[in-house]
């Protein structure tokens, strides 16, 4: 159990535009200002650089072209040191690293996948989503696939990096965040605006059932050993589990959150701590899965409507 944290951890400030790097014990050592309304956040592949999209606006329901740029963040020295322009596709969204280094981005304004060059910072190829409203992506292990939550269209698409060749997944109300299996063999995608996952097969891009889940999966991840999907609940304000197995839920850490939403879901890297924040409230948790209880929770500045949560050692 993680009574005792060695390491800290990096919040992404959606509502404050910037990062912020926290002690163990919570305390904000440094904030890294970025571009407006920042949503998503990955690694690179040597873990030196932090990649983060400048979507503009708070949430995908608002109007207005947003921004269009990737913010380079140094994880060493704590500096922002450049950006990555999208150019005419605005308000990025997902991101995913390929396993050679490149980026995927996926945009709103127009929908659609970017695959950008980190080295050169470059646009490299943009491809069609033929989905509405497009919001997480997560690539296959060989770098072949990149799958696009389309919020708006109840469906994913399964994009083939080399032709460019879409496949349309139906996956129930309103798709958002998804995570690969371990072995590369399903996908996971939360619904919502349901209560359930979607479990995708790589292979054959079909929809073969929906896990259970309580109301509301937003955010999600999973266990190093693939026996269990965890997810965020938006209005439920709670972390819940399902094994994948059986497709039944089996655990549930309700969160102090009277106000707000739960709006991120990240793992540690053992898999036994579950990260999440409550934008409206700006508040961050972490929960002890084998013993399910809350181990950490602490405050931000008001204002900084926190998003996701990362370890960093």
């Amino acid at each position: 159990m993680h009574t005792l944290f060695l390491f800290a951890w990096i919040v992404l400030h959606k509502g404050d535009s910037s990062l912020g790097f926290y002690s163990a014990d919570g305390k904000l050592e440094k904030k890294v200002a970025v571009n407006a309304h920042p949503h998503e956040m990955v690694r690179s592949a040597d873990g030196k650089l932090l990649f983060i999209t400048d979507n503009g606006t708070m949430r995908i329901e608002q109007a207005g072209l947003g921004g269009n740029t990737i913010s380079i963040i140094d994880l060493t020295t704590r500096e922002k040191v450049g950006e990555i322009s999208t150019g005419t596709y605005r308000r990025p969204h997902g991101i995913a690293r390929l396993p050679n280094g490149n980026l995927l981005v996926s945009t709103e304004m127009p929908d659609a996948l970017l695959l950008l060059d980190p080295i050169k910072r470059t646009i490299l190829r943009t491809y069609s989503t033929q989905g509405k409203t497009a919001h997480m992506v997560t690539a296959s292990l060989d770098g072949q696939w990149a799958w696009v939550s389309n919020s708006s269209s109840s469906n994913v698409s399964g994009i083939h990096l080399g032709t460019g060749e879409v496949k349309l997944i139906p996956t129930g109300p309103r798709p958002e965040g998804s995570i690969l299996s371990p072995d590369g063999k399903r996908l996971y995608v939360c619904q919502r605006d349901g209560r359930g996952i979607a479990e995708i097969d790589t292979l054959t891009h079909k929809l073969l059932r929906t896990l259970d889940s309580p109301p509301g999966p937003v955010r999600v991840d999973i266990s190093p050993d693939g026996r269990h999907v965890v997810y965020g609940l938006l209005d439920e304000k709670a972390i819940g589990w399902t094994d994948t197995k059986t497709g039944k839920i089996v655990g549930r850490v309700d969160l102090p959150a009277p106000l707000g939403q739960i709006v991120s879901l990240h793992l540690s890297p053992d898999g036994k701590i579950a990260y999440a924040a409550n934008e409206n409230m700006d508040r961050v948790y972490a929960v002890d899965l084998a013993s399910r209880r809350i181990v950490k929770d602490w405050s931000l500045t008001k204002g900084f409507a926190p998003d996701p949560v990362m370890e960093i050692h």
